[in-house]
């Protein structure tokens, strides 16, 4: 199995800390700052009651709080460690990088922190798939018998992880662009871009900074740099990264795999990359069928998870084992009710149109329902490449226009309805539109391409909005 990186230990006693926000990354790092010795400060842009309230806990361990000015360096500070949210343009960092003051994200912190012998790293990134590959991967290092979780952008916090009293012996991390760009000094086993696509481009700036973003997790790999054949880009990430010695590059493909690739034969996934004599030898890892669903961008998913597993040293049945007891986390082209021969899936998660087109790119034929905030995409490509599998589409949401448009533009024969409400009742009107439109042998499928926010807290919640109108429709048989 995997080599183990050794950390260096850091004297924190008396040393001025800044942390950026409160919230789910920042109130546990400014406690496992203050418990080290470090005079730590938290300023935070909200002086809400929530706000308020965490700030008593801090200050009743001695940690001092300063609510409603996020923008100004506190006085001394030598370090400013920020929760992944803060845009890179904000002023309090600004003024830390005039007066040369290093800013650090909570995974960069954790990466400081980790104790001697700590366990290492398998990482991954991509625009979409990030949290389901990362929970196969860590099924997969279950299934070998190893000690594991899933951290970083999901489960456990890093933070936890590599502070808490359980031993792991290899954890599986997910890692935002947000947390990339904080994570100067991270150096993972083996890591992997699952895919690039425009997203998140108002806190980055720009595609190029976005993408140098994710490429950070290739810098100082010890064995395998995973990319995606059928994402040139991530490819090119790779081909930039700064390895150790004797890492390898190691391609997923729907396709027949190459030499150094995963891929799939005839139903089949195999590896030519973890073999002996890889020009001419593969190894059976599982069956397109072991994995739930078997939609193409999730089986390029485990692919990736499979690549890294396959870097630690796992074997083959392993793999097998750990896809066949994987089962994706809701809302994640989740399977809801087939009524009258037409299925409906919820995959709320489509949150941008790189996702959406994977999702629509799963089923055929399909009636869309869409929606929501554009957060500054555009839907011509996704449309055009995803026309002829559209029976219908039902539109929701605040930007619903900017999808009706490049429906008009790329498939006028479609039959639109456009809902004229953002009330959180819209989505039942949507889903008996979608099931007026739909024929036997269709899929109703909730793919929005858009944010959440203009109507439902959260993406959870709009799934669930979809999973009780579509069994609302089951029961009164109205379908």
């Amino acid at each position: 199995m995997g080599s183990r990186q050794v950390s260096e230990e850091l004297d924190w006693q008396g040393k001025h800390v800044t942390v950026a926000g409160l919230g789910v990354s920042g109130i546990p790092a400014a406690r496992a700052l203050a418990a080290r010795g470090a005079v730590v400060t938290v300023v935070n842009d909200g002086d809400d009651e929530r706000s308020r309230t965490q700030a008593a806990a801090l200050e009743a361990e001695g940690i001092t709080v300063r609510l409603g000015d996020g923008a100004t360096l506190p006085a001394g500070s030598e370090l400013v460690v920020t929760t992944p949210g803060w845009q890179p343009d904000k002023p309090l960092f600004a003024a830390a990088a005039e007066a040369g003051v290093e800013i650090w994200g909570d995974v960069e912190l954790a990466w400081r922190l980790r104790g001697p012998d700590s366990a290492p790293w398998l990482a991954i990134t991509g625009t979409n798939g990030k949290t389901t590959t990362t929970r196969m991967l860590a099924s997969i290092l279950e299934a070998a018998g190893l000690r594991t979780a899933a951290v970083g952008n999901i489960g456990v916090s890093l933070l936890d992880a590599v502070l808490g009293d359980e031993e792991y012996d290899v954890l599986a991390v997910e890692l935002s662009s947000y947390q990339l760009h904080w994570a100067p000094s991270v150096r993972a086993h083996s890591a992997a871009v699952l895919n690039l696509a425009p997203d998140h481009l108002d806190w980055h700036g720009s595609m190029e900074a976005y993408a140098a973003d994710k490429g950070r997790i290739y810098e100082g790999n010890q064995v395998a740099c995973v990319y995606n054949v059928a994402d040139p880009a991530t490819e090119d990430l790779v081909r930039e990264a700064d390895v150790e010695e004797g890492c390898r590059a190691i391609g997923f493909t729907l396709g027949t795999p190459g030499p150094s690739q995963l891929g799939v034969v005839e139903g089949i996934l195999v590896d030519r990359a973890f073999v002996e004599n890889r020009q001419k030898n593969a190894q059976e890892l599982a069956e397109v069928a072991d994995v739930q669903p078997p939609a193409p961008h999730n089986i390029a998913n485990a692919l990736a998870a499979a690549a890294l597993a396959r870097a630690f040293g796992v074997d083959a049945k392993a793999v097998r084992d750990g896809l066949r007891a994987f089962r994706p986390d809701p809302h994640r082209i989740e399977l809801v009710e087939e009524i009258e021969g037409v299925t409906y899936v919820d995959d709320s998660k489509a949150t941008n149109t790189h996702a959406a087109e994977a999702s629509l790119a799963a089923y055929d034929p399909i009636v869309w329902i869409a929606g929501g905030l554009a957060k500054g995409a555009t839907f011509d490509e996704l449309v055009q490449r995803s026309a002829k599998r559209l029976r219908g589409a039902v539109l929701i949401g605040a930007d619903r226009a900017l999808i009706r448009e490049a429906l008009a533009r790329h498939a006028p024969e479609v039959p639109v309805v456009d809902l004229d409400r953002t009330d959180t009742g819209a989505m039942s009107e949507a889903v008996r539109e979608a099931a007026r439109l739909a024929r036997p042998g269709d899929t109703v499928l909730l793919a929005p391409a858009c944010a959440s926010m203009d109507m439902f807290t959260n993406y959870n919640k709009r799934g669930e909005a979809f999973a009780d109108a579509v069994r609302a429709l089951a029961a009164t048989g109205d379908a």
